[in-house]
């Protein structure tokens, strides 16, 4: 696994056990704003994610119990930000997690605002505290969420997201959960149970499996039926056929767990 000790404004620790990969955004000192420091380590650390399959979810997280207070307001007002296609770009973040191989968990407290509020967007599974608080506060600085635009919109549709980016108001963890934006809202001192809950229904998931669903979701979204039908049979003939497949369905007519929920060895096959 790569080294990522160099880090400044992420931390990266691997638990073997859960086969997890826990990144933690770093900059307490600043609620953790989001800088290009910070959105190149995220861009690093996802890319070299890719394709790994030892590694079965990711643990989005903020240190000092803040998730993200948006962007680093000083540094986006003395420097242009990066349009191109680079670690250093908050669009290639974004889309470097929103696809990632893994199951991507958002553990959301304190604040999730502009970029914070977008990494929440691009997450596969979001779970806040209650009194977590959510907000696209950009047209209150004069600025627009632009980067972020298109995963807010996918997440909570054409009229929330008009609402919420044009208002730039704040809401709780409960209204979060309301409009869609994460999957569960739990009371602060529940929230680490929540987590391991979910933790634990990945561990049940066939790594390939999930890895190819991601992959089927973006491939699908927003196309004609008939363009897709086989690409989507193909997939599952594929799968179907696979030793990770065979597996599954052996271990279920056996009634027994598949060797990936036991922690048995795991076949990369597909």
């Amino acid at each position: 696994m790569k080294d990522f000790s160099h880090f400044e404004a992420v931390s990266v620790a691997f638990d073997s056990e859960r086969r997890l990969a826990h990144v933690t955004l770093n900059r307490p000192e600043s609620k953790n704003a989001m800088n290009f420091r910070m959105v190149a380590e995220l861009y690093e650390v996802f890319s070299a994610l890719k394709g790994d399959r030892s590694v079965r979810a990711v643990l989005l997280s903020g240190a000092g119990g803040t998730f993200c207070a948006g962007g680093d307001i000083k540094e986006m007002r003395d420097n242009t930000v990066p349009a191109q296609e680079s670690a250093g770009n908050l669009d290639a973040m974004l889309r470097a997690v929103n696809t990632a191989d893994q199951i991507v968990i958002a553990k959301v407290e304190g604040a999730a605002l502009g970029g914070g509020f977008g990494l929440v967007c691009v997450s596969d599974i979001a779970i806040a505290s209650t009194t977590a608080q959510f907000g696209l506060p950009e047209v209150r600085l004069g600025v627009a969420p632009a980067f972020i635009s298109p995963f807010v919109l996918n997440r909570v549709g054409l009229t929330r997201a008009r609402e919420l980016m044009l208002s730039g108001r704040r809401f709780n963890g409960e209204k979060a959960f309301e409009y869609g934006i994460v999957h569960q809202a739990v009371a602060p001192e529940e929230l680490d149970n929540a987590v391991n809950w979910v933790l634990e229904d990945v561990r049940q998931c066939a790594p390939n499996a999930v890895a190819a669903t991601k992959a089927l979701i973006f491939e699908v979204l927003d196309k004609p039926l008939d363009e897709t039908v086989a690409y989507r049979a193909n997939l599952l003939n594929t799968l179907r056929a696979g030793e990770e497949a065979q597996e599954g369905m052996l271990a279920f007519m056996q009634k027994r767990p598949a060797r990936w929920a036991t922690g048995g060895e795991e076949r990369h096959d597909a």
